[in-house]
Protein backbone atom coordinates (compact mmCIF):
# COMPACT_ATOMS: atom_id res chain seq x y z
CA UNK A 1 0.00 0.00 0.00
CA UNK A 2 0.76 3.82 -0.30
CA UNK A 3 2.22 5.69 1.91
CA UNK A 4 1.04 9.00 0.48
CA UNK A 5 -2.03 9.69 1.52
CA UNK A 6 -4.92 13.12 0.81
CA UNK A 7 -6.09 15.58 3.27
CA UNK A 8 -8.52 13.37 5.02
CA UNK A 9 -7.33 13.36 9.19
CA UNK A 10 -6.62 10.46 10.76
CA UNK A 11 -9.25 8.27 12.37
CA UNK A 12 -9.36 8.88 15.82
CA UNK A 13 -12.22 6.76 17.10
CA UNK A 14 -13.45 3.48 15.42
CA UNK A 15 -16.75 2.27 16.23
CA UNK A 16 -16.54 -1.52 16.00
CA UNK A 17 -12.91 -1.96 16.99
CA UNK A 18 -10.55 -1.64 19.62
CA UNK A 19 -7.41 0.02 18.75
CA UNK A 20 -4.16 -0.16 20.76
CA UNK A 21 -0.43 1.35 19.81
CA UNK A 22 2.46 1.02 21.93
CA UNK A 23 6.17 1.06 20.84
CA UNK A 24 5.06 -0.21 17.07
CA UNK A 25 2.44 -3.17 17.85
CA UNK A 26 -1.10 -2.22 17.35
CA UNK A 27 -3.24 -4.67 18.87
CA UNK A 28 -6.81 -4.59 16.66
CA UNK A 29 -9.58 -6.27 18.86
CA UNK A 30 -12.70 -6.89 18.14
CA UNK A 31 -15.74 -5.71 20.58
CA UNK A 32 -18.99 -7.13 20.46
CA UNK A 33 -18.42 -10.26 22.67
CA UNK A 34 -21.98 -10.57 23.60
CA UNK A 35 -22.31 -11.66 19.32
CA UNK A 36 -19.20 -13.71 19.47
CA UNK A 37 -18.09 -11.24 17.75
CA UNK A 38 -20.02 -11.07 14.55
CA UNK A 39 -18.81 -9.03 11.85
CA UNK A 40 -21.44 -5.79 10.60
CA UNK A 41 -21.19 -4.30 7.37
CA UNK A 42 -19.40 -1.39 9.94
CA UNK A 43 -17.11 -3.67 11.46
CA UNK A 44 -15.73 -4.94 7.62
CA UNK A 45 -15.37 -1.42 6.94
CA UNK A 46 -13.76 -0.55 9.57
CA UNK A 47 -10.80 -3.08 9.62
CA UNK A 48 -10.41 -2.26 5.65
CA UNK A 49 -10.19 1.57 6.38
CA UNK A 50 -7.60 0.83 9.43
CA UNK A 51 -5.40 -1.26 7.92
CA UNK A 52 -5.16 1.10 5.16
CA UNK A 53 -4.19 4.04 7.45
CA UNK A 54 -1.91 1.72 9.37
CA UNK A 55 0.27 0.72 6.23
CA UNK A 56 0.26 4.31 5.36
CA UNK A 57 1.81 6.03 8.28
CA UNK A 58 3.93 3.12 8.76
CA UNK A 59 4.48 3.80 12.72
CA UNK A 60 3.01 -0.18 13.09
CA UNK A 61 6.00 -2.61 12.67
CA UNK A 62 3.27 -5.87 13.28
CA UNK A 63 -0.28 -6.06 14.21
CA UNK A 64 -2.31 -7.92 16.41
CA UNK A 65 -6.11 -9.49 15.57
CA UNK A 66 -7.95 -10.23 18.07
CA UNK A 67 -11.69 -11.09 19.39
CA UNK A 68 -12.81 -9.74 23.04
CA UNK A 69 -14.87 -12.36 25.16
CA UNK A 70 -15.60 -15.76 24.76
CA UNK A 71 -13.90 -16.09 20.81
CA UNK A 72 -12.20 -14.78 18.41
CA UNK A 73 -15.27 -14.16 15.51
CA UNK A 74 -18.17 -16.09 14.72
CA UNK A 75 -18.13 -14.96 11.25
CA UNK A 76 -20.72 -12.63 9.56
CA UNK A 77 -24.01 -11.95 12.06
CA UNK A 78 -26.74 -13.81 10.94
CA UNK A 79 -29.25 -10.76 11.12
CA UNK A 80 -27.69 -8.20 10.18
CA UNK A 81 -25.77 -9.13 6.81
CA UNK A 82 -27.33 -12.35 6.12
CA UNK A 83 -30.59 -10.80 6.61
CA UNK A 84 -30.20 -7.79 5.35
CA UNK A 85 -28.41 -9.22 1.71
CA UNK A 86 -31.22 -10.67 1.24
CA UNK A 87 -33.26 -7.47 0.05
CA UNK A 88 -30.41 -6.18 -1.92
CA UNK A 89 -29.91 -6.25 -5.56
CA UNK A 90 -26.77 -7.44 -7.64
CA UNK A 91 -24.96 -4.44 -7.59
CA UNK A 92 -24.97 -4.12 -3.83
CA UNK A 93 -24.14 -7.11 -2.86
CA UNK A 94 -21.39 -7.30 -5.17
CA UNK A 95 -20.08 -4.02 -3.49
CA UNK A 96 -20.23 -5.88 -0.19
CA UNK A 97 -18.51 -9.11 -1.25
CA UNK A 98 -15.65 -6.77 -2.43
CA UNK A 99 -15.58 -4.86 0.66
CA UNK A 100 -15.21 -8.26 2.52
CA UNK A 101 -12.44 -9.39 0.13
CA UNK A 102 -10.87 -5.75 0.52
CA UNK A 103 -10.03 -6.80 3.92
CA UNK A 104 -8.71 -10.00 3.25
CA UNK A 105 -6.02 -8.06 0.32
CA UNK A 106 -5.60 -5.52 3.01
CA UNK A 107 -4.09 -7.99 5.68
CA UNK A 108 -2.07 -9.56 3.13
CA UNK A 109 -1.10 -6.43 1.85
CA UNK A 110 -0.29 -4.54 4.65
CA UNK A 111 3.56 -3.80 5.23
CA UNK A 112 3.92 -5.41 8.66
CA UNK A 113 3.60 -8.95 9.79
CA UNK A 114 -0.45 -9.63 10.84
CA UNK A 115 -0.86 -12.13 14.14
CA UNK A 116 -4.11 -13.27 14.48
CA UNK A 117 -4.88 -14.07 18.39
CA UNK A 118 -7.50 -17.44 18.61
CA UNK A 119 -9.20 -18.48 21.23
CA UNK A 120 -13.23 -19.64 21.04
CA UNK A 121 -14.60 -19.98 17.52
CA UNK A 122 -13.27 -18.88 13.99
CA UNK A 123 -16.31 -18.86 12.08
CA UNK A 124 -16.90 -17.96 8.29
CA UNK A 125 -15.55 -15.09 7.68
CA UNK A 126 -13.82 -15.14 11.08
CA UNK A 127 -11.75 -17.95 9.80
CA UNK A 128 -11.29 -16.48 6.88
CA UNK A 129 -9.37 -13.64 9.12
CA UNK A 130 -7.63 -15.92 10.79
CA UNK A 131 -6.13 -17.29 7.62
CA UNK A 132 -5.49 -14.21 5.92
CA UNK A 133 -3.21 -13.13 8.71
CA UNK A 134 0.64 -14.31 8.37
CA UNK A 135 0.69 -16.00 11.99
CA UNK A 136 -2.51 -18.06 14.05
CA UNK A 137 -1.48 -18.01 17.34
CA UNK A 138 -4.31 -20.49 19.11
CA UNK A 139 -4.78 -21.95 22.17
CA UNK A 140 -6.77 -25.38 22.87
CA UNK A 141 -10.03 -23.99 22.86
CA UNK A 142 -9.68 -22.64 19.32
CA UNK A 143 -12.04 -24.32 16.44
CA UNK A 144 -12.20 -22.88 13.12
CA UNK A 145 -14.98 -23.32 10.94
CA UNK A 146 -15.46 -22.53 7.23
CA UNK A 147 -19.57 -22.21 7.17
CA UNK A 148 -20.43 -20.70 3.48
CA UNK A 149 -21.38 -23.88 1.62
CA UNK A 150 -23.93 -24.53 5.45
CA UNK A 151 -25.71 -21.21 4.10
CA UNK A 152 -25.93 -22.04 0.62
CA UNK A 153 -23.03 -20.11 -0.73
CA UNK A 154 -19.37 -21.16 -1.96
CA UNK A 155 -16.91 -22.16 0.30
CA UNK A 156 -14.31 -19.59 -2.37
CA UNK A 157 -15.23 -16.94 0.08
CA UNK A 158 -13.24 -13.95 0.57
CA UNK A 159 -10.63 -15.65 -1.19
CA UNK A 160 -10.60 -18.88 0.97
CA UNK A 161 -10.34 -21.52 -1.84
CA UNK A 162 -6.79 -19.14 -2.86
CA UNK A 163 -5.49 -19.21 0.64
CA UNK A 164 -6.50 -22.34 2.13
CA UNK A 165 -4.65 -24.56 -0.30
CA UNK A 166 -1.78 -22.89 -0.01
CA UNK A 167 -1.61 -22.92 3.61
CA UNK A 168 -3.12 -26.93 4.00
CA UNK A 169 -2.83 -27.98 1.00
CA UNK A 170 -5.45 -29.07 -1.48
CA UNK A 171 -7.06 -32.54 0.39
CA UNK A 172 -7.36 -30.85 3.58
CA UNK A 173 -9.22 -27.12 1.84
CA UNK A 174 -11.37 -29.38 -0.12
CA UNK A 175 -12.58 -30.91 2.70
CA UNK A 176 -13.09 -28.05 4.84
CA UNK A 177 -14.69 -25.61 2.12
CA UNK A 178 -17.29 -28.02 1.32
CA UNK A 179 -17.99 -29.44 4.32
CA UNK A 180 -17.93 -27.00 6.69
CA UNK A 181 -17.24 -29.02 9.50
CA UNK A 182 -15.45 -27.84 12.81
CA UNK A 183 -11.44 -28.14 12.82
CA UNK A 184 -10.13 -27.67 16.60
CA UNK A 185 -6.73 -26.95 17.84
CA UNK A 186 -5.26 -30.60 18.13
CA UNK A 187 -5.77 -31.37 14.33
CA UNK A 188 -5.40 -27.40 13.08
CA UNK A 189 -2.15 -27.77 14.34
CA UNK A 190 -1.40 -30.87 12.63
CA UNK A 191 -2.16 -29.88 9.31
CA UNK A 192 -0.34 -26.33 9.61
CA UNK A 193 -3.92 -24.20 9.83
CA UNK A 194 -1.83 -23.11 13.47
CA UNK A 195 1.19 -21.61 13.85
CA UNK A 196 1.73 -21.53 17.29
CA UNK A 197 -0.33 -23.64 19.81
CA UNK A 198 -0.22 -22.47 23.44
CA UNK A 199 -1.75 -23.34 26.51
CA UNK A 200 -5.00 -22.64 27.59
CA UNK A 201 -5.87 -19.03 27.79
CA UNK A 202 -2.22 -17.71 26.59
CA UNK A 203 -2.93 -16.89 23.00
CA UNK A 204 -3.02 -13.56 23.74
CA UNK A 205 0.41 -13.32 25.70
CA UNK A 206 1.93 -15.56 23.37
CA UNK A 207 0.46 -13.23 20.31
CA UNK A 208 1.90 -10.48 21.69
CA UNK A 209 5.33 -11.62 22.60
CA UNK A 210 5.26 -12.75 18.66
CA UNK A 211 4.30 -9.79 17.63
CA UNK A 212 7.11 -8.10 20.22
CA UNK A 213 9.89 -10.23 18.45
CA UNK A 214 9.07 -9.04 15.08
CA UNK A 215 8.42 -5.43 15.59
CA UNK A 216 12.35 -5.77 17.39
CA UNK A 217 13.59 -6.73 14.10
CA UNK A 218 14.08 -6.08 10.75
CA UNK A 219 11.07 -4.04 9.43
CA UNK A 220 11.80 -3.46 5.59
CA UNK A 221 13.12 -6.82 5.56
CA UNK A 222 10.11 -8.45 6.97
CA UNK A 223 8.03 -6.33 4.55
CA UNK A 224 9.53 -6.94 1.87
CA UNK A 225 9.31 -10.95 2.98
CA UNK A 226 5.78 -10.80 3.10
CA UNK A 227 5.56 -9.40 0.16
CA UNK A 228 7.19 -11.90 -1.87
CA UNK A 229 5.45 -14.68 0.04
CA UNK A 230 2.03 -12.94 -1.09
CA UNK A 231 3.52 -12.34 -4.93
CA UNK A 232 5.41 -15.42 -5.59
CA UNK A 233 2.57 -17.92 -4.96
CA UNK A 234 1.37 -17.47 -8.98
CA UNK A 235 4.67 -16.68 -10.23
CA UNK A 236 6.71 -19.22 -12.01
CA UNK A 237 10.36 -20.42 -10.54
CA UNK A 238 12.54 -18.21 -12.96
CA UNK A 239 10.01 -15.17 -11.98
CA UNK A 240 10.50 -15.45 -8.40
CA UNK A 241 14.05 -15.55 -8.23
CA UNK A 242 14.72 -12.83 -10.76
CA UNK A 243 12.45 -10.86 -8.46
CA UNK A 244 14.61 -12.14 -5.51
CA UNK A 245 17.29 -11.07 -6.90
CA UNK A 246 16.17 -7.15 -7.68
CA UNK A 247 14.46 -6.93 -3.54
CA UNK A 248 18.08 -8.21 -2.51
CA UNK A 249 19.87 -6.07 -4.37
CA UNK A 250 17.94 -3.10 -3.11
CA UNK A 251 18.18 -4.19 0.57
CA UNK A 252 21.76 -4.18 0.00
CA UNK A 253 21.85 -0.74 0.08
CA UNK A 254 19.70 -0.50 3.12
CA UNK A 255 21.14 0.74 7.02
CA UNK A 256 19.84 -2.43 7.93
CA UNK A 257 22.47 -4.76 5.89
CA UNK A 258 25.25 -2.38 6.72
CA UNK A 259 24.31 -2.60 10.34
CA UNK A 260 24.40 -5.97 10.50
CA UNK A 261 27.89 -6.05 9.45
CA UNK A 262 29.06 -3.28 11.91
CA UNK A 263 27.22 -5.24 15.15
CA UNK A 264 28.92 -8.53 13.53
CA UNK A 265 32.49 -7.10 13.60
CA UNK A 266 32.01 -5.33 16.56
CA UNK A 267 30.27 -8.46 18.62
CA UNK A 268 27.13 -6.77 19.75
CA UNK A 269 23.42 -6.96 18.85
CA UNK A 270 21.86 -5.32 15.68
CA UNK A 271 19.68 -2.18 16.05
CA UNK A 272 17.70 -2.49 13.51
CA UNK A 273 16.52 1.06 11.80
CA UNK A 274 13.81 -0.73 9.20
CA UNK A 275 15.49 1.55 6.48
Amino acid sequence: MSPFTGSAARTCDWEHLRVQLADGVATVTLTRPEKLNALTFGAYADLRDLLAELSRERAVRALVLAGAGRGFCSGGDVDEIIGATLGMDTGRLLDFNRMTGQVVRAIRECPFPVIAALHGVAAGAGAVLALAADFRVADPTARFAFLFTRVGLSGGDMGAAYLLPRVVGLGHATRLLMLGEPVRAPEAERIGLISELTEDGRADDAAQALARRLADGPALALAQTKALLTAELDMPLAASIELDASTQALLMHGEDYAEFHAAFTEKRAPKWRGR
